[in-house]
């Protein structure tokens, strides 16, 4: 019986206080519940410490819900790592379609076992097999491969990718790729050195500037004096890091949850809970571990150092890994509610690599945002609503997504404006917006902080020394002293692993509360909802939590004001090598070096030479954003209508790729030449049938309509270039119109002709004919991009 008290009438305990009988016998049922409660409560954390020891037995656990099999092992790799990469195979009824691109899944490897992508039917796995696309998955092992660091794991997830690629010749694009938390900045910094293998990208819940926004977390480094403290944690296991460290930061951030909700909340609802509470646990309790070297380099280069997002990091072979370089899509998804990731460190990176929009379209890369309210962060991976709905609309609107113009866009999931139509299963229950946004709009979200910035340089610093301190004094004695049997015992004394073992079937009164749950279940009392102690209960419970949040509250305020009054002493950054009268910022900023301006200045250059090259179907692309210019958006409805009256047009040798390059060239000479460009349309026109021009205008016309409805500026610049294409279908029409010959022209034809007299004269309108029609070679290689 699943209650919810919240909404149970309250209690009055004045009219119970003078019915004792009455009260007498409330307190006697709710003492029955309570106690059936306790031992149901009781069962469950003992099912819960036999999967626990259960799932340490599998030879590779994770929590995956759907069928799979292997493709590629990174064990076989050249350098060696513990990951995998998975096929998931689709339900018999719902086989997926080889000319959709993959969705290649990537779980994070941060303290827990993988599957969390693939946690439940409505989750990131589910959403692309839902939507039709063959998908993958990268997992990993509990223990890492001895001297495994964070580069082989890049080298080893591209690798995956390409594989991927290779089995999937015939999709419309490039694998897509989705990283989770940790997994999303490492699939990053791979796609930055093999830009080539990647499709769009999406990163959910990834931190990306380490030093931004405002959760407490991020002051950890700081506080323990640098990284020298992470050192110490993997000398104490032999050379690995429990990841159980992990999930305890991540506890610690919500003692509430920790210590009371999550466990009152299975309490009040143990008859319905026990499922979903052993589901998550399962999850929750698989902790991995990591290699000495690749925590150390997360820790110091991300998490202090935050030198991902300057691209200060550089591979072994001297290849610098900066996320500029990436030639997809990236869709970053964050939430508000999310107090590890929150969206100033999962967006920072945008302002901390480009300057201004300029910046952004020089590099030609695209950027796409969206945001949710209140998600916490689990639940951008785990949750059901988050997957109906996010997950969902990302996976069907992926190749709208791959086709965006250069610059920042943000991603809007509304509820769809026309009904549901019962029984159709194309019918779609949200609506997805694109806008343009700006790295002004980002800014607002990041809010940099020069000065914080500099506070974290100064922690940056210490941690160096510190580190360097600890290896040289300290580090030796630790890796003499601890054996490999040592590190196993710490490793079982971990409070977190204790919470798992101590309370199984191993305990010798395991199997007495087992027999009694089954008398219990038998023979449940469950208390009414109206019992004024039930409420009373819940109202406890409330209070606890309250009183932990302000625990909580009160803890990061002192974190804060601590950190920020240690590092902005003038000593202190003094120390670290800066000055207080030095104005220069803490990190170079990457776009301000004369290669860099060298760079933009080419490009812009050449993309303004290509005003006047294109065909009908730049022409059209042109028409299209220049009248959408003033809206600054578009729905999916746009882009669904468009591709269904393009493709009969493109024929079956349609390459996205092609494609993709065609549209995002055209969206930039509008956005930087956007007079030039249609004025240019006429021209582009000069050797276009007339009948084919004026096919285009209508398409041109339907997609407009197919949406909103225009506005009054829209609808006058859908009028100027409906006057552009009328102009180029006259004067087509005049130049494939039959030349009158002259009468000095007519001797010196018959002349020419003499021998065949009657064959020439009917064939000249076939060829004028042909000519209104252009061969289909022609065709093809217009509708490609190229000149004609």
């Amino acid at each position: 019986m699943n209650r919810d008290t919240t909404t149970s009438p309250a209690a009055d305990w004045g009219q119970l206080l003078w019915d004792p009988l009455r009260l007498s016998a409330m307190a006697t049922e709710y003492a029955v519940d309570a106690w059936q409660r306790s031992i149901l409560y009781a069962d469950v954390r003992r099912q819960r410490g036999n999967q626990y020891l259960e799932h340490l037995q599998e030879q590779t656990p994770n929590v995956l819900d759907f069928a799979s099999e292997v493709i590629m092992s990174g064990l076989d790799l050249p350098q060696p790592v513990n990951y995998g990469l998975v096929r998931i195979l689709p339900p018999a009824d719902a086989p997926a379609d080889p000319k959709k691109r993959p969705f290649v899944v990537v779980d994070p490897r941060a303290g827990h076992g993988p599957g969390i992508g693939g946690f439940k039917p409505d989750s990131e796995v589910g959403a692309a097999l839902k939507a039709g696309h063959p998908c993958y998955f990268v997992g990993f092992l509990p223990d890492p491969v001895p001297g495994q660091t964070v580069e082989d794991v890049m080298r080893a997830e591209a690798a995956f990718v390409r594989r991927v690629g290779e089995l999937h010749p015939g999709s419309r694009g490039k694998p897509a790729v989705i990283g989770n938390c940790q997994a999303g900045w490492q699939i990053l910094m791979a796609a930055a050195v093999w830009p080539e293998l990647f499709g769009p990208i999406i990163v959910a819940g990834a931190p990306l500037s380490y030093w931004a926004g405002d959760n407490p977390m991020r002051y950890a480094g700081g506080l323990t004096g640098g990284s020298w403290l992470t050192a110490l944690t993997s000398d104490l296991g032999a050379g690995r890091f429990d990841g159980a460290w992990l999930v305890q930061n991540f506890e610690n951030l919500d003692p509430a949850n920790t210590l009371w909700s999550k466990q009152y909340n299975l309490y009040a609802k143990v008859d319905t809970e026990g499922p979903r509470h052993l589901q998550f646990e399962k999850y929750w309790g698989g902790h991995v571990f990591l290699n000495d070297v690749e925590i150390q380099y997360i820790v110091d280069n991300l998490f202090i150092g935050n030198k991902l997002s300057t691209a200060q990091l550089v591979t072994s072979d001297g290849v610098r890994i900066d996320l500029r370089n990436i030639r997809s899509p990236i869709l970053v998804f964050c939430s508000y509610g999310d107090n590890i990731t929150p969206p100033p460190q999962a967006l920072g990176w945008i302002t901390d690599l480009y300057r201004n929009d300029l910046d952004v379209l020089g590099h030609d890369q695209t950027i796409v945002y969206a945001t949710h309210d209140s998600i916490g962060h689990l639940g951008i991976f785990v949750s059901g609503s988050v997957g109906r709905k996010e997950h969902q609309e990302f996976a069907e609107n992926i190749d709208i997504i791959d086709v965006l113009p250069a610059g920042i866009h943000h991603m809007q999931i509304d509820e769809h404006p026309d009904p549901v139509q019962e029984g159709d299963p194309t019918s779609d229950v949200f609506l997805t917006r694109i806008r343009r946004s700006s790295i002004d709009e980002v800014r607002e979200i990041v809010r940099p902080d020069p000065e914080n910035d500099r506070r974290f340089a100064a922690v940056a610093r210490i941690s160096e020394v510190n580190l360097a301190c600890y290896r040289s004094f300290v580090q030796p004695w630790m890796r003499a002293l601890v054996t490999d049997q040592g590190a196993k015992w710490l490793e079982q004394l971990h409070p977190l692993r204790m919470g798992y073992e101590l309370w199984s079937d191993r305990h010798p009164l395991a199997a007495a509360v087992h027999e009694a749950a089954q008398h219990v279940r038998d023979h449940r009392q469950p208390v009414s909802e109206a019992n004024p102690f039930l409420q009373l209960q819940a109202q406890f419970s409330t209070a606890v939590e309250q009183m932990l949040d302000q625990f909580r509250d009160c803890r990061d305020q002192i974190y804060a004001q601590a950190f920020d009054t240690l590092y902005s002493l003038p000593l202190v950054q003094a120390m670290t090598g800066q000055s207080l009268h030095d104005d220069a910022p803490p990190r170079a900023h990457p776009s301000e070096t004369p290669e860099h301006r060298q760079y933009l200045v080419q490009e812009l250059t050449r993309l303004e030479g290509a005003v006047h090259s294109g065909g009908l179907v730049e022409a059209a692309i042109r028409a299209l954003f220049f009248v959408l210019a003033e809206r600054g958006e578009a729905d999916e409805r746009h882009f669904r209508h468009a591709e269904e009256l393009v493709r009969p047009q493109l024929g079956n040798d349609f390459d996205m790729q092609a494609f993709r390059h065609l549209v995002r060239r055209q969206a930039l000479l509008m956005r930087l030449h956007e007079d030039a460009a249609v004025s240019a349309i006429p021209g582009l026109l000069n050797n276009v049938a007339p009948d084919d021009i004026r096919q285009v205008a209508g398409m041109i016309a339907q997609v407009l309509g197919s949406g909103d409805a225009l506005s009054a500026p829209e609808q006058a610049k859908l009028k100027q270039v409906s006057t552009l294409f009328e102009q180029a279908i006259r004067r087509a029409q005049a130049a494939s119109a039959p030349a009158m010959p002259s009468a000095h022209d007519a001797p010196s034809a018959v002349a020419d002709t003499k021998p065949k007299t009657s064959s020439p004269k009917p064939k000249a309108p076939q060829k004028t004919t042909a000519s209104k029609t252009p061969a289909a070679p022609q065709t093809r290689q217009t509708r490609r991009g190229k000149s004609t």
